[in-house]
């Protein structure tokens, strides 16, 4: 699987197609998809750097399991959380600032302890290693979507 840098260094790329929007593949444009990508991502880190890995409760999570084993988010089956949604589109030098300032952020990664954790609103708590696989999942299920949106 791709490393985060070099996903968000995909997304990166699709710029240029921000304005680009296929309703048959998805109501967002291929800007949103890159805006809710790297807000996520940034939302996410913050959390994993404030959690306490003392509080780490993990719990069996059936969806979890089936995502990460199969390492693909099933299109149309969730809704993202309101706090996940972009509230407007950047422009095209505000999302690249947006993802530069978030591939800078990432070597915090390598601060943490194996337990500082993210709260997710389906799959419950992801530790630091998990959290990353999360969020490689997600930025390749929205990359898939902006560039089927791109292609068609």
């Amino acid at each position: 699987m791709n490393t985060l840098p070099a996903l968000f260094a995909e997304l990166e790329t699709r710029i240029p197609q921000i304005e680009k929007l296929n309703t048959s593949i998805s109501k967002a444009s291929v800007g949103w998809h890159i805006q809710h990508s790297v807000l996520v991502a940034s939302q996410i880190i913050k959390a994993l750097e404030k959690s306490n890995p003392k509080e780490y409760s993990p719990k069996f999570n059936l969806a979890k399991t089936i995502v990460f084993t199969l390492k693909k988010i099933p299109r149309g089956k969730a809704k993202a959380p309101e706090v996940a949604l972009p509230k407007e589109i950047a422009d095209a030098g505000g999302l690249k600032e947006s993802i530069r300032s978030l591939i800078d952020t990432l070597p915090v990664l390598n601060t943490l302890q194996p337990n500082n954790y993210f709260m997710h609103p389906f799959f419950g708590h992801l530790n630091l290693k998990a959290t990353i696989t999360m969020l490689k999942i997600h930025t390749k299920h929205h990359l898939e979507i902006i560039n089927d949106i791109i292609k068609h």
